[in-house]
């Protein structure tokens, strides 16, 4: 095992806040204490060294992962997701607060949830509270407790124990939010536009859609894209934007995925309101042009948009309407896609692809003339100041802590789910070639991921977002 004291790892191609050049880093306890020339190796220390076409940089921060542990383990666990994480270069992730039973809604939750994973770490992990209604009196406690921020639903979660909240029920919560300086993260979506198409109230194979002779054929990915329209998401977007100019609250719009919102953020950003916006490389890769009928390993909601969307999204990325890119990694058990019946409108929505984040957004972006900069700051410098790790998190700096990916991003390797980290194999990167091989991550100058196998047993600390440290 390689000791965390005395380490240098260097590279012809580190990416640095400012550059990408060759440099040595010099790594003490954990944390890089210089950043030095490429030749500067004192005598008698570790030395790791990057091949001459891989890059070393800052270990990715993947704000949007649902791990589901305690009371839905079988969907997917602390050890299996964070075994994923470190294989796919991530070394801090920050948990989602639903599908996990008790969900994080009270103080008490949340020592079950951390109970459920200590010890079971190999990256570090934040964690969100949810907002629902009435639990406004614990949201104080909550932010005292060290969650990264406050996570609610504008329509159903999917799940009965973490209920949305509604327009009420926000101007009842925010007051406290801003007084506590906590963030406030959105599933925006409202139901309205859902409820007119109609769809969802007769999802059952060739129903009869109301005051129409359609026929519904759940199926078909065009019913289930139909059913989530833009409309829903730019409705959302708009009502958030008011309330966090009304209240002065910091929110964050989760999973984006509606082209027709963008001006909205564009606009309000602009006028200094305190929103951001993230996406997910399942938006920026898939097209629903090119999904088959019956493949619901693509279902995810907001949905897969068409061509022109998701083209939309790329732009906001490089012009910053949009600050970053997250996983959403929301597995489920198999059985639960319904893959034998392809019904779309039944199938669980989410997509695992938690490990395949850094490759499938390189694959992407290098084809659209992105750089490495950019992936660096939408997938690590981004992520860690949204949730308050800045100081010591997703950039390569003296004082960080010594979290790192080497990477080749010239490498490319055919996607097999079976080979995959997480708890269930389906996904809908299954057979794609993608670029960017992840060789080695390094939590804390600890090496726990060496080209396919873990060398270290689970080290991830539990990070309480106001100490910026372990709980």
């Amino acid at each position: 095992m390689m000791p965390a004291n005395n380490l240098v790892v260097r590279g012809k191609q580190v990416v640095l806040p400012k550059s990408i050049a060759p440099a040595s880093l010099h790594i003490s306890n954990g944390v890089i204490t210089a950043i030095e020339s490429y030749d500067s190796v004192p005598t008698g220390c570790d030395l790791i060294e990057s091949g001459e076409e891989s890059l070393v940089m800052p270990g990715l921060v993947d704000t949007h992962v649902h791990i589901n542990e305690p009371g839905r383990t079988e969907w997917e666990g602390f050890l299996s997701a964070t075994r994923a994480a470190a294989a796919g270069g991530v070394t801090t992730l920050v948990d989602m607060p639903l599908n996990s039973i008790p969900p994080t809604t009270t103080v008490a939750g949340f020592r079950e949830k951390l109970a459920a994973a200590r010890g079971q770490c190999y990256v570090d992990v934040g964690f969100w509270a949810g907002l629902v209604p009435g639990n406004a009196a614990e949201l104080a406690a909550l932010n005292e407790a060290g969650v990264v921020g406050f996570k609610c639903f504008l329509i159903h979660s999917g799940v009965d124990e973490f209920p949305n909240v509604t327009e009420n029920d926000l101007r009842e919560a925010l007051p406290e939010l801003t007084r506590l300086g906590a963030l406030l993260i959105v599933h925006a979506e409202v139901p309205g536009p859902i409820n007119r198409t109609g769809i969802l109230a007769s999802p059952s194979l060739e129903a009869t859609g109301p005051g129409s002779d359609r026929i519904i054929r759940p199926m078909v990915y065009q019913t289930f894209l139909a059913s989530r329209p833009r409309a829903a998401e730019d409705e959302a977007v708009a009502l958030m934007i008011k309330l966090s100019r009304e209240f002065g609250t910091q929110v964050h719009i989760v999973h984006h995925s509606s082209g027709d919102a963008l001006p909205l953020l564009r606009e309000a950003k602009a006028a200094g309101v305190k929103i951001t916006a993230e996406t997910c490389p399942h938006y920026l890769t898939f097209a629903a042009e090119e999904i088959p009928d019956r493949a619901t390993e693509f279902k995810c909601c907001p949905p897969i948009r068409e061509r022109e969307n998701r083209e939309q999204l790329w732009s906001a990325l490089g012009s910053g309407v949009i600050d970053m890119i997250v996983s959403d990694h929301s597995p489920c058990p198999t059985e639960m896609k319904l893959r034998d019946s392809g019904d779309f409108l039944r199938a669980w929505g989410g997509i695992s692809s938690l490990q395949l984040r850094l490759p499938a957004v390189w694959t992407e972006a290098s084809r659209r003339g992105y750089t490495v900069e950019d992936l660096a700051r939408w997938l690590c410098s981004a992520p860690a100041k949204l949730v308050g790790v800045e100081g010591r998190k997703g950039r390569i700096a003296v004082d960080y802590d010594a979290d790192l990916v080497i990477w080749n991003p010239e490498k490319q390797f055919i996607v097999d789910g079976a080979a995959l980290q997480h708890r269930h194999p389906l996904t809908p990167y299954q057979d794609r070639i993608l670029n960017g091989v992840v060789e080695n991550t390094f939590l804390r100058g600890e090496n726990i991921y060496d080209r396919g196998e873990f060398i270290a047993e689970p080290r991830g600390q539990l990070l309480k977002k106001t100490q910026n440290g372990p709980i």
